[in-house]
């Protein structure tokens, strides 16, 4: 969609000059796009995240019928309806959403002084509460960058160490477990929740394979069950769950089960 060229005129130094041209705004918000760009390079996120979110970044200004800078509620709005108009999940829709908001947040952070002195706009949170769907915001988790194996590691060490000053050792050592099933995996947590004794298969590849039979579908498909492969030993450590720590939890099919055999549920921990 083309943008049109509007017949704002701004006052510099006592002279009345026309605002700059459509092509210089949109030379100038493809600059402002790079060094958005650039900045998620900076703050360690991987190539496959960067390409991603580009996409749909630029995709989300293509249907913006003015420059990042100018957008109100309302282009906001009409880009959101065109998006419904697409057929769009809402949780996509919030994804378009959030990287605009990102992008508009990095030019009022850095881009501000420039963008008012050359196109005497100043700048506004165009996403307000009637177009932003839930967990839309500026504390989104894409805003930070994923931690480092080495943080990581030493996360790891603390759950490690953890196991044997806690006051009972099976909580503990099953939320150890838990938690390296959950990095090494890549399962959610209401999946890691739902995983049951019998869909730990060892025996199936060469390191082993969990059967998540309750995946997360999507556009309302209902579960969708993937095998996921126990990679970075994490063989090792579900058959020493399995062998050394599940035995002193109550008796159940629940994999990581509760103090009273049922599923454990997000915020339960042994650290009490």
């Amino acid at each position: 969609m083309c943008r049109v060229e509007r017949a704002n005129l701004r006052v510099v130094a006592g002279a009345a000059l026309p605002a700059a041209s459509a092509l210089d705004a949109e030379g100038f918000e493809a600059s402002c796009m790079d060094s958005f760009v650039s900045s998620w390079s900076a703050r360690g996120f991987s190539p496959v995240f960067i390409e991603n979110a580009t996409g749909v970044l630029e995709r989300f200004l293509t249907l913006l019928a003015v420059p990042a800078w100018e957008a109100g509620p309302d282009d906001v709005d009409a880009v959101v309806a065109q998006l419904v108009t697409n057929g769009l999940a809402a949780s996509t829709r919030r994804g378009y959403v959030q990287a605009f908001k990102d992008f508009h947040r990095f030019l009022v952070v850095r881009k501000a002084a420039e963008i008012e002195a050359t196109f005497g706009v100043h700048l506004i949170d165009p996403v307000d509460e009637f177009n932003a769907s839930r967990h839309v915001g500026n504390d989104s988790p894409s805003e930070k960058a994923p931690p480092t194996p080495e943080r990581m590691e030493e996360f790891f060490g603390f759950l490690r160490d953890r196991i044997a000053t806690a006051r009972k050792f099976g909580p503990a050592a099953r939320d150890y477990a838990l938690y390296r099933t959950l990095y090494h995996a890549g399962l959610r947590a209401d999946e890691a929740s739902s995983l049951e004794l019998a869909d730990l298969h060892f025996g199936r590849g060469p390191f082993g394979k969990i059967h998540v039979r309750f995946g997360k579908g999507t556009r309302g498909s209902g579960p969708r069950p993937r095998w996921v492969p126990m990679l970075d030993q994490l063989d090792l450590i579900l058959r020493w769950f399995v062998d050394d720590v599940r035995p002193k939890l109550p008796e159940s099919n629940a994999l990581f089960c509760d103090e009273g055999g049922g599923a454990i549920h997000r915020g339960e921990s042994a650290w009490v």
